[in-house]
């Protein structure tokens, strides 16, 4: 059972809504042209459909974007059909359920995770594989890619173990990545302040960082619930 203040590790946003593909922030002028598939609109579910049959059929290569709205359009579809098999009918002879399967898993991944996706810092192939696990793991695995420079090798092999049953922690061990380590640089006067309130508590620099972590969480978390 998932702790109720660890964070969310599925989609919270409706499926197909372009939460990351209409962010300007994240996607420039693109943002304008994102498009919301409905699955519970005919119309929308008939459009779901020719964009996965045209992205199971394309090369779009490193355009984040554009995989991430061929991903909705996956998710979309398996929710407007109630199924993986029915989906793939519905897209044609060209479309396997294993490939809906893998893109709406990405659809589904935490917007933290998506955001990195759509900005390329994680790369689509690797997406698919992050997807393949569940919960926290998903956070750790995505965070040890930005920090660690893994390869999608790498992360297939790291997410298999941990579907093996294998513990997260353990498996990105296996693959020479220790979790929880992070290289940080700071401003020279907050790098300053951050070991002078460190020596003052008589406390590591982590353990300070931590906890301010912590609290602007809990401050976060009440705010929302007010």
């Amino acid at each position: 059972m998932r702790d109720p203040d660890d964070p969310p590790a599925d989609r919270e946003s409706p499926v197909g809504q372009p939460v990351i593909r209409g962010d300007p922030t994240l996607t420039g002028e693109r943002a304008r042209r994102a498009v919301q598939f409905d699955p519970s609109d005919p119309e929308s579910v008939t459009e779901a459909a020719e964009t996965v049959r045209r992205f199971a059929t394309s090369s779009a290569g490193d355009d984040n974007v554009y995989v991430l709205r061929g991903a909705a359009a996956c998710a979309a579809l398996v929710r407007g059909e109630g199924s993986y098999k029915a989906a793939a009918e519905r897209a044609g002879d060209d479309v396997t359920v294993s490939f809906i399967r893998k893109w709406a898993r990405v659809h589904d991944l935490p917007r933290a995770v998506r955001r990195y996706v759509a900005t390329g810092r994680i790369a689509p192939t690797t997406a698919k594989h992050i997807a393949r696990v569940h919960g926290d793991a998903r956070y750790q695995l995505a965070w040890a890619v930005l920090d660690h420079g893994l390869t999608v090798r790498d992360v297939r092999a790291i997410a298999s173990r941990i579907n093996d049953g294998t513990p997260v922690e353990e498996a990105l061990r296996a693959a020479n990545v220790d979790p929880g380590t992070l290289t940080l640089e700071l401003d020279t006067a907050v790098y300053r302040d951050l070991r002078r309130r460190a020596a003052l508590d008589g406390r590591e620099p982590e353990d300070v960082v931590a906890d301010a972590l912590d609290a602007l969480e809990r401050e976060s978390r009440d705010a929302r619930e007010r």
